[in-house]
């Protein structure tokens, strides 16, 4: 996947206790170990960490990219949730058709970039009163020529923007497709998301956690973007 950060061993602890933390409040309990991504939406970070553990293993740092969260001030924008976020085909992905929008923006990347579903969730709106309202948690790849170079800052409205690489790694390998694969096979069939090419093993998770750090400052593993470009409307 890439581009790639790497965060320091002592960052890399910290965010194990955060992701362990995160499993406690939502009182849920692993029966395997697995993997899980993490995002910590921190304006000064903005960044994806995938781990591999739990269930009596120790978490372990697998990779980390920059990503874009929610940049509250506009109307209907929002500051991106915090919480563990469950991928249950509840809430069915399905695949970017790769149009563009008024501005040109393929606001969900390129035609067949998969769109993960975390469904309605509760979220501060960015706006009015700021109060507490709904957002359709989505995790995307977002327009590989005027968006995906921003990620590493907030910009979107309240969704979580990944690079096609990113992207095309999650799906591809079924890194939080574990209720997925349940379900197709129980039902003895594909569900038409699932690529027929994936590559699957007996750790795929089915958990997003969002934190915020509380950073001050960026760290030196997560350089902002070479060039930071006005946000847009997408």
């Amino acid at each position: 996947m890439q581009p790639q950060l790497y965060p320091t061993r002592a960052d890399e602890a910290r965010y194990a206790d955060a992701l362990e933390q995160a499993f406690d409040a939502g009182h849920r309990w692993l029966d395997v170990p697995q993997f899980t991504l993490l995002v910590d939406r921190n304006p000064h970070v903005q960044a994806m960490l995938i781990f591999w553990g739990g269930a009596g293993y120790p978490w372990r740092l697998l990779g980390a990219s920059p990503v874009s969260t929610g940049l509250p001030g506009r109307f209907e924008h929002f500051a991106t949730p915090l919480g563990l976020f469950e991928h249950d085909p509840v809430h069915l992905d399905f695949r970017a058709e790769g149009t563009r929008n008024a501005q040109g923006i393929r606001g969900y990347g390129a035609k067949g970039s998969r769109v993960f579903d975390f469904g309605w969730v509760r979220a501060p709106k960015g706006w009015g009163n700021r109060a507490i309202s709904t957002l359709r948690l989505q995790m995307h790849a977002t327009d590989p020529d005027f968006l995906e170079p921003r990620l590493g800052t907030a910009q979107s409205k309240g969704c979580i923007r990944i690079s096609a690489s990113l992207n095309r790694f999650i799906d591809l390998y079924g890194l939080i497709d574990q209720a997925y694969e349940q379900a197709a096979a129980l039902q003895h069939r594909l569900f038409w998301v699932l690529r027929e090419d994936r590559v699957t093993g007996p750790w795929s998770g089915r958990y997003l956690v969002v934190i915020d750090s509380q950073a001050t400052e960026r760290p030196a593993w997560s350089p902002a973007p070479a060039v930071t470009l006005p946000r847009t409307p997408h």
